[in-house]
């Protein structure tokens, strides 16, 4: 069987690692792929929203399944792309992904279903929504309405910050056409949980609870970041917890969605936020999250091919999805200047040369110069350890972490704090 996965980042490496597992053995093409995937997967030099490119190789390497990683070519509309032309693809519609290329559309599919998520309004204008933060309570959220890399949401804690979101996006055109229109939240004050599910459209699997930092510096500190780590399972994710996330959010969203004529079928991502024990919504996704997919992932027993078959062919009711029972702790190293601007093509030194059953090393902006791994993005590599307990799984992840070099790296050195800070 041969599988191409579409991405080339940390998320998409563990993908393909991940059916690569598989016992059926499949081929692995990955588009464009990494310095990390290479040694999985056949990579294929084709950009991840390069939907012509993409199908037309699909087409002539005969290629049976399709899996997308990230959310741009979800929101351009590659799975209604593939399906007419009868491929078989494992991710929602152009109408489906709205739900993430859109948080105003997302914020009516949640009026609809009836989900708890914070107040909020949209504007397209400046005026307006200036004058609406001169009202508004502080703190303050201001997001950029459309796709803008995990970097269109700022949380204002002063009325002038806030009122400088709202400009760098409507009049700096900061986010380009993601910020034409702004929503402006209210701030909610809790813990955030990410619970992602499988989904057919109508069945609904839960994946295990999992926390990611979004905060550049230790202590959750400095700007909002595409993620610089994350672990599995979250004690703040109770098993009472899911439950009510799966009754009260996940199906709601999708049976809201089939009711508007997009059934939703792939992964669902729900960022929670917890506020003295009530789930509220802060997002959704129509794909796995990166860094969360590199700790939930390497903790699911079930074949992850046979996962998203049974997705792909609306029989997810039929399959039984077990998980293995330890934790996994990711921590993100990243370009000194990230968030920010970053220099590239710096040697990466202390690549593990073999593999390890307690950690791996995800990759995420890497490529090649010559024989040396280089970097080649902001998030360079997630490396995940795994233990029986968090303090084993987080004790590796560093042992590995510390191990690894290159001019300016960056990581926290506190991934997973909260959930030792929690009463036992």
């Amino acid at each position: 069987m041969k599988i191409l996965v579409i991405g080339s980042g940390g998320r998409e490496h563990t993908m393909v690692w991940k059916l690569a597992q598989s016992p059926r053995k499949p081929t692995l093409y990955c588009a464009p792929g990494n310095a990390g995937i290479e040694s999985l997967a056949t990579c294929v030099p084709i950009k991840a929203d390069d939907i012509a490119g993409l199908k037309a190789f699909v087409q002539s390497e005969q290629i049976d399944l399709t899996v997308v990683g990230p959310e741009a070519p979800l929101a351009l509309g590659i799975v209604d792309e593939f399906r007419k032309a009868k491929l078989k693809i494992f991710g929602p519609t152009k109408g489906a992904a709205r739900i993430e290329a859109s948080k105003v559309f997302s914020k009516e599919i949640m009026a609809s279903a009836k989900i708890l998520t914070a107040k909020a309004q949209s504007f397209d204008q400046l005026a307006p929504a200036l004058a609406y933060l001169d009202q508004h309570d502080i703190p303050v959220v201001v997001k950029a309405d459309g796709l803008a890399q995990g970097k269109g949401v700022v949380v204002a804690t002063t009325r002038e910050e806030a009122k400088q979101a709202v400009r760098d996006s409507l009049e700096h055109a900061v986010f380009g056409q993601a910020g034409q229109r702004v929503l402006i939240e209210q701030f909610l004050d809790g813990e955030e949980l990410t619970i992602m599910a499988f989904t057919d459209g109508r069945t609904v699997v839960p994946m295990l609870p999992a926390q990611d930092h979004k905060r550049v510096g230790d202590g959750d500190r400095g700007p909002n970041t595409g993620g610089m780590g994350a672990y599995c399972p979250a004690p703040l994710g109770t098993m009472a917890l899911r439950e009510q996330v799966t009754k009260q959010v996940l199906y709601p969203a999708v049976e809201a969605l089939s009711r508007m004529g997009c059934p939703f079928q792939g992964v669902l991502y729900a960022g929670i936020m917890v506020v003295k024990g009530i789930p509220y919504v802060l997002e959704f996704n129509a794909r796995m999250g990166d860094p969360e997919t590199q700790v939930v992932l390497p903790l699911l027993k079930t074949d992850l091919l046979e996962v998203i078959e049974a997705v792909v062919e609306h029989r997810l009711d039929q399959l039984t999805v077990d998980w293995h029972d330890d934790t996994a702790v990711c921590v993100v190293m990243t370009s000194e200047g990230y968030p920010g601007s970053y220099q590239t093509g710096r040697a990466i030194h202390g690549l593990p040369s073999t593999t390890d059953e307690r950690s791996v090393v995800f990759h995420a902006g890497t490529g090649r110069a010559g024989a040396e791994v280089v970097t080649a993005g902001g998030r360079v590599l997630g490396i995940t350890g795994l233990g029986k307990t968090l303090a084993e799984a987080q004790a590796e992840a560093y042992r590995v972490t510390r191990a690894i070099a290159f001019d300016g790296a960056h990581y926290r050195t506190d991934i997973a704090h909260r959930a030792f800070a929690r009463p036992a």
